[in-house]
């Protein structure tokens, strides 16, 4: 691939808004729950942030954060000096962020690409992590 293909191609991939986010989004919403977006005085700037319950949502790419046992997350052939340093990197700093949020007190939740496919599977993590509406008869709708 020449440079310039590839450059134009990384250039396109979000590190916000991503399919996924939106998917998680609109499944928090449908639910009931109301959200901040990417909150900067949080670490890491977590992709949903419930501040009334102290819950906070990640939304990881498979192959970015490299999610263990998943197909998604195969590390490039090309180019590996640059490449697994850089996915190593996105761990730590995923495992420190987690720590830094859990110290600070919030409850978190990281929701990986591959899940967020299946409603059910997202449904069924989402109702088993978030807190309960009050004021709701089934504690979830208004």
């Amino acid at each position: 691939m020449k440079d310039a293909t590839r450059s134009r191609i990384m250039r396109s991939i979000r590190k916000k808004d991503t399919a996924p986010e939106l998917l998680v989004r609109r499944a928090v919403h449908g639910l009931g729950y109301r959200f901040r977006l990417h909150s900067r005085d949080l670490p890491g700037s977590p992709d949903l942030v419930l501040p009334r319950h102290r819950q906070v949502i990640l939304v990881h790419g498979c192959f970015w954060h490299q999610h263990p046992g998943c197909a998604l997350a195969k590390r490039p052939r090309s180019n590996v000096d640059y490449w697994v340093p850089k996915l190593e990197r996105n761990v730590a700093r995923d495992a420190r962020v987690l720590n830094q949020l859990a110290n600070a007190g919030w409850q978190t939740l990281v929701l990986w690409e591959c899940e967020v496919r299946t409603s059910a599977v997202l449904r069924e993590k989402l109702l088993s992590f978030l807190k309960p509406l009050s004021g709701t008869s089934d504690g979830l709708r208004p």
